[in-house]
Formats: structure tokens, C-alpha cells, sequence
């Protein structure tokens, strides 16, 4: 099953041009519909393919994925109503020992995750929550930092699905917890900034179940006729709203179960 588009193959490069020119550049654009507002959900997937196959020629390498908007926070936050997805490269991954440059952004947010590690393909356009369950080698603590490319942190959902799910950095913590026995509907998180509790949730926020958002993303794969590969890597979304950071800023992410994640920012 393909996308549906209403945008011929110039318009796309022209979108992509702009994206990835805000991303590598870390500079604000307008939100892509300003210009295409009949733009589609179809067409931004089809921006982020030729993003993805822009960077892959450029030697990143794919490492999985990510769920976003799947918290009702998170889209009431953005104004939309349906999840998407976006896809992760290795130069997007950061240590807790490394200070992350807020330089290389330019509206750096971020929100704690469970993440999920593969160890089967999975596939849709039918895939279940009990899909994901059997093919989860181990789930550990992440901390995403989004970073929307739009001017004012304002866009619609269209144009974030072509700026990648507001996709730029992650940090994972060291535990890899097996989710046999693992009650991933409750799992409670703590964020704080420079020591003090800005958000707590947990991660039934998550479509109810952190699980079910990784079957949801391998559906919208299936169509995009692609698949999930054993193996990959896959941030299942916000458990909270995003918070804005700062170089100076100390950010920990307390997870019950998983352990912690901290980072710092620098300019």
C-alpha cells in the first residue's frame, strides 16, 4: 500500500530542500503548508522519505524509529490529534557524559520515554500490541530531545511529519530491562531540571501502553511499504509535554523499574 500524494516529485525536493536546510543549518523556517496548504499527511511522509534518503546517502545510519504525539499531553500541546511517526539516525544519539549543544538547534525540548530494542521484524498493516511484546528484546530509559524547525515552536501536523517528527537528539539510560513481567502500563517517570520536579507521569499516557504506540508506528510503516527490522531501535513517545532547555540546564529523568537518565546542555 503506497502513499497517497497531491505533490509531484519537484514539489517534494522543494520541501526537502527546506527541511534539511533548518536542520543542518539549525535556523527557524515557516511551516511548510504557508505554501502548500493543501499539503497532506501522505505528502509529509513522502518529505521525510526523501530526507531519510538524503542523510542515508550522506552516511548516517538508520537505527530505528520514533512514535510522536502519542500522549494526549503531547497533542494537546501541538494542537493535533493523530500520531506520527519519524525515523533515527546514529548521529542523533548522545551520552550522559557529553554536554549536548543547544547551538545545534533551535527550539531544543525535552521528554522522557520508554524506548524498545527489537529482536524480530515486525510488520503491518495488522500489527498488535502482543506483536511488539514478542519481538522486544529489552525496553530501556530515554529522554528525547525534539527540536521543531518551525518559527515559534507553531506548526500543523503535515509539516512536522516532513521536518521528521521533530526528530534531533536521544539519550538512553544503561538498565536493559526484559519486559517479561514487566507492567509497561505503569511505569512512572519523574523529570527534573537543574534539581527540581518540573513533570511526573506514566506511561499509560502512551496510547495507554508504550507497546501499543511501536504497533501503531509499524502499521504506518506497512504503509509506506516498509517494515520494522529486527534489531532496530524505536523511541515509543512522550509520557509527558515537552519542556524547553538551556545551555547550563541539568536534565534527569527518574523512571521506576528502568533507572535513570541524565544529560547536560551546553551552548
Amino acid at each position: 500500500m503506497a502513499l497517497t500524494l497531491t505533490i509531484n516529485q519537484d514539489d517534494i525536493n522543494t520541501l526537502c530542500d527546506r527541511v534539511e536546510g533548518a536542520q543542518e543549518g539549525a535556523y527557524a523556517i515557516q511551516k511548510l503548508t504557508d505554501d502548500y496548504p493543501s499539503m497532506t499527511i501522505d505528502d509529509g511522509y513522502a518529505v521525510q522519505a526523501e530526507l531519510r534518503k538524503r542523510y542515508l546517502a550522506k552516511g548516517h545510519q538508520l537505527v530505528g524509529w520514533k512514535a510522536g504525539l502519542t500522549s494526549r499531553a503531547k497533542m494537546e500541546q501541538m494542537g493535533v490529534h493523530v500520531p506520527s511517526i519519524g525515523f533515527l539516525t546514529d548521529k542523533m544519539t548522545r551520552t550522559e557524559d557529553v554536554g549536548i549543544k543547544t547551538s545545534e538547534m533551535v527550539h531544543p525540548r525535552v521528554e522522557c520515554e520508554v524506548a524498545f530494542v527489537t529482536n524480530k521484524d515486525l510488520k503491518g498493516p495488522n500489527c498488535t500490541l502482543l506483536d511488539v511484546l514478542a519481538a522486544t528484546d529489552y525496553v530501556l530509559p530515554a529522554v528525547e530531545i525534539i527540536d521543531s524547525r518551525f518559527s515559534g515552536f507553531k506548526f500543523d501536523l503535515a509539516s512536522v511529519v516532513a521536518d521528521n517528527g521533530s526528530s534531533a537528539r536521544f539519550v538512553t539510560g544503561k538498565n536493559k530491562v526484559n519486559p517479561q513481567g514487566l507492567n509497561l502500563q505503569k511505569i512512572g517517570v519523574v523529570m527534573k531540571k537543574n534539581g527540581q520536579e518540573i513533570a511526573r507521569g506514566d506511561s499509560s499516557a502512551v496510547l495507554g501502553n508504550p507497546a501499543e504506540a511501536i504497533a501503531m508506528l509499524v502499521n504506518i510503516l506497512a504503509e509506506q511499504d516498509e517494515y520494522l527490522p529486527a534489531g532496530s531501535f524505536v523511541m515509543s513517545g512522550g509520557i509527558t509535554e515537552a519542556f524547553a532547555v538551556q545551555p547550563g540546564d541539568e536534565i534527569t529523568a527518574e523512571f521506576e523499574v528502568l533507572g535513570n537518565v541524565s544529560m547536560t546542555f551546553v551552548a
